[in-house]
């Protein structure tokens, strides 16, 4: 069989030459491990003196290394070994080195507490003797194990305690300030998004009315611009037919009426014998020749009636002259 099979405190047991004082070599080693505020060579040391007259037959150096390693196993197969082969005598034996080991240096340590009650247990030994063998060894009594789970063990026995527990409670608050930061960081960012929406939704509403409005504004200009054409081309209509209306009474009224008299530029040329479209030297000869034939002193052997005619006759010739001068 191969030797690799077998574990470290097996092949132990194997080479012993009495299993049961290594078995109990390992257990004792166990209770050592858990002894507070002493050496590795005070374990050694307290061990060899301890287990003397053990004929196990190797070193403790092996048996200390499972012992700190915690190995359950070889532990659990030291206790079925030693309930195996132990007499009531040896249990005893045995649970009176327990507890000298255990309480060497006067204070019993919550593991080796629980240990020694493991091993009473173990050896068929009633709490009742447990409680006699440990208060004649020691003078004090076994007090009941301290609960590690409790605050108040760790109260007497943790110098850190209260710190720790003061930086737990900060850590705990800090914590605390942290995730309703966080939440209020959320909320607000929520109420960010929410109001954000709303405005988005807002304008685009607004933005939809206004070019609601835009496009009913533009339909009405449309509106407007048609009705306003349509007018204007009312009233280009109606001023056609009105213009037309007027024109054809005018021509009505033209057909109907008189020629009216002659202008007095008319007139004036008439008395001098001329047309229209005479000049000014035109005027003057027709002036000239008109005084000569028409002149009061041409008459001044006729009647008085005569010579008032021509008088007459003469202030028409000069007064038409004098309006054809001024304008022509």
């Amino acid at each position: 069989m191969s030797i690799a099979r077998f574990s470290p405190f097996e092949l132990l047991l194997l080479k012993s030459r009495s299993q049961v004082d290594t078995a109990t070599l390992l257990l004792l080693a166990w209770v050592l491990v858990h002894r507070q505020q002493v050496s590795e060579g005070q374990r050694r040391r307290r061990l060899a003196q301890v287990t003397a007259q053990f004929r196990h037959g190797h070193e403790l150096g092996p048996v200390m290394g499972i012992a700190h390693s915690q190995d359950l196993q070889a532990i659990q197969l030291a206790a079925e070994v030693v309930r195996k082969e132990c007499s009531s005598e040896r249990s005893l034996s045995i649970l009176h080195q327990a507890i000298t080991v255990a309480t060497d240096d006067g204070e019993l340590s919550l593991n080796n507490h629980y240990i020694l009650g493991f091993l009473a247990d173990l050896l068929n030994v009633t709490p009742a003797t447990l409680n006699t063998l440990f208060h004649e060894l020691t003078g004090k009594p076994l007090r009941a194990a301290e609960d590690p789970s409790r605050d108040a063990y760790w109260q007497v026995h943790d110098p850190e305690y209260h710190a720790r527990k003061a930086r737990d409670a900060h850590a705990a608050e800090q914590k605390a300030k942290e995730a309703q930061a966080k939440a209020e960081e959320r909320q607000r960012a929520n109420t960010e998004q929410q109001q954000q929406k709303r405005q988005n939704k807002q304008r685009q509403q607004e933005e939809a009315h206004r070019e609601k409005a835009k496009k009913e504004q533009s339909k009405q200009k449309e509106r407007r611009n048609r009705q306003e054409h349509t007018q204007q081309q009312e009233r280009q209509r109606w001023q056609q037919e009105q213009a037309r209306q007027e024109e054809a009474h005018r021509q009505h009224r033209q057909r109907e009426r008189p020629s009216p008299p002659p202008d007095r530029t008319t007139r004036a040329l008439a008395v001098l014998g001329l047309t229209p479209g005479a000049n000014r030297a035109d005027i003057r000869r027709a002036y000239r020749r008109m005084a000569q034939l028409h002149h009061p002193d041409r008459f001044y052997s006729g009647s008085e009636h005569q010579v008032a005619l021509a008088s007459t006759r003469f202030q028409r010739i000069k007064s038409a002259y004098d309006y054809l001068m001024q304008n022509t």
